[in-house]
């Protein structure tokens, strides 16, 4: 196998918020703006139009989940065996059409179908754009520039269902949303297309396919430790307004409870952006795996409004400091022509923690009560942080060579 250079990757100076850069952010929020603007009343459409049940519901869109995070690896080979500005187009452009998919009146089965292809260019496109992300990114703002980039999706994800709620509670017009979801996802493509990336080597001759072009097998520890994570967030996430309501009697603080996460998500990005400019990745990630642990203690620890609402600052907070560490963490083991895999590699590992996460407290709720499932969630977090210390730690100090818990990368 031969490397066929076709250009000098450059990027002119160290300047952070760069043209490109700012580019994908753009298109970054508008991807998950246009996703989560459906979200929560996708149910709601359903039971209305197709007078579909609870159990059909969930599996009708339970799809797209499945689809994204089978289509993650895949992408991450894509984007680091061929042209990245390519691959990232395309799957854009495939994610943009789908939508077009709900514009079309049908039966469930329709929709079922639309929703579950839907999956996969989202999932890919979420890989290659953080991909390009980090490539017109300068190399010694890249570690600031990651924790800053998941901003774009964070505020996306915050405030896109409460717009979508706001549209359909004044019009009661399903079909509004579908086009404005339709016209943001486009305007994302339109950004993207302008994105100019610096060209790398490409592979020429025939690809060796093999499991590490899948999955980064040197991280295999970082991507343990956020299945863990994934788990915990799956319970949180799925049962949160059930317990609420159950063990709490809060009937409408759930929309709150993920404000004020968000809002965690946002400050410790822009505090731990600093010190990921220092280089302390570990530190980062040391802090947030102990913060998100206290968050999950006290939501079960202290079943009131204190415990309830502090929670979701504690694991907004912790959470906003894990992901951009690890993801650094995990970029800081992998080559220039592996960013792909490694990014796929974080993001499957909490897909499939997810998947755990809400089958694991289905189960553990039905057998034997919320608290019980809460009580495993924050066992598992802390489980998470003691193998982050005890191995994860080590295992990566081994592979880049750093000893210390603050260093510049």
């Amino acid at each position: 196998m031969t490397m066929k250079i076709t250009k000098q990757e450059t990027i002119s100076g160290d300047k952070l918020w760069n043209a490109n850069y700012c580019k994908v952010m753009v298109a970054n929020f508008s991807l998950f703006f246009a996703f989560y603007l459906l979200t929560p009343l996708l149910p709601l459409y359903l039971s209305e139009n197709f007078g579909a049940s609870k159990d059909v519901i969930g599996i009708v869109l339970s799809g797209y989940t499945i689809t994204a995070m089978l289509m993650r690896p895949f992408s991450g080979f894509l984007v680091d065996s061929f042209s990245r500005r390519k691959i990232l187009l395309l799957c854009f452009a495939l994610y943009f059409t789908c939508f077009a998919g709900y514009l079309v009146p049908g039966t469930l089965l329709w929709f079922f179908i639309v929703r579950t292809l839907h999956g996969g260019p989202f999932g890919a496109s979420t890989v290659a754009n953080s991909t390009v992300a980090i490539d017109v990114l300068p190399s010694s703002r890249r570690m600031e520039g990651v924790g800053y980039y998941g901003l774009s999706n964070n505020v996306a994800t915050a405030i896109a269902p409460t717009v979508g709620l706001l549209i359909y509670h004044h019009s009661n017009d399903f079909s509004l949303l579908f086009w404005l979801a339709f016209v943001v996802a486009g305007m994302g493509l339109a950004v993207n297309s302008t994105v100019k990336i610096p060209v790398r080597p490409l592979v020429s001759g025939k690809l060796n396919i093999s499991l590490d072009r899948f999955f980064l097998l040197r991280g295999w520890m970082l991507g343990m430790n956020m299945l863990f994570m994934g788990i915990c967030y799956g319970v949180l996430s799925n049962y949160l307004a059930i317990y609420g309501k159950e063990v709490m009697g809060i009937t409408s603080g759930t929309g709150l409870f993920f404000m004020i996460l968000s809002t965690g998500l946002f400050l410790s990005r822009l505090q731990g952006a600093k010190t990921l400019r220092k280089g302390r990745l570990t530190f980062n990630a040391a802090v947030g795996m102990a913060v998100s642990s206290c968050g999950y203690v006290l939501f079960v620890a202290c079943p009131n409004m204190f415990g309830y609402y502090g929670s979701a600052l504690l694991i907004g907070i912790g959470n906003g400091h894990l992901w951009p560490a690890f993801q650094n963490m995990i970029l800081n083991i992998a080559g220039k022509n592996e960013r792909g895999t490694a990014n796929s590699t974080i993001l499957t590992s909490w897909d499939f923690g997810m998947g755990i996460g809400v089958v694991l407290g289905g189960v553990l709720a039905e057998h034997t009560s919320y608290q019980t499932a809460f009580w495993t969630v924050a066992a598992i977090h802390l489980v998470g942080a003691m193998v982050y210390s005890l191995f994860t730690l080590r295992k990566y100090r081994q592979l880049t060579g750093k000893q210390t818990m603050d260093y510049k990368s």
